[in-house]
């Protein structure tokens, strides 16, 4: 098998019809904005998990120092497109919310 200019080139999907150079680029580029938006996603959730794990555990002075960190994590994924800004205002509301019931 001779050696073309594609051989070089990586195949993120398999099923995918990417055909051209350009169209391989772009399965590159989608594959790894997915990734980063999962981090991100996951650093969402992990600094929610941790408000709402110490607002049950009944410790108001944890919850609310856990609050304080996770409120620029959420406002963050707002602004890298991760989530709305309306989800982002409605999580931080009920987390506070959750807060002060303690």
């Amino acid at each position: 098998m001779e050696n073309t200019e594609f051989d070089n080139a990586v195949i993120i999907y398999p099923d995918t019809m990417a055909n051209t150079l350009s169209a391989r680029k772009r399965a590159r580029q989608a594959e790894k904005r997915r990734n980063h938006n999962a981090s991100q996603r996951s650093n969402l959730r992990t600094a929610t998990k941790k408000v709402i794990a110490l607002t049950e555990s009944g410790d108001k002075a944890k919850a609310s120092t856990a609050y304080n960190a996770a409120v620029p994590v959420i406002d963050a994924a707002v602004n890298k497109g991760i989530i709305h800004k309306n989800k982002a205002a409605r999580d931080k509301s009920r987390l506070n919310n959750r807060i002060k019931a303690l």
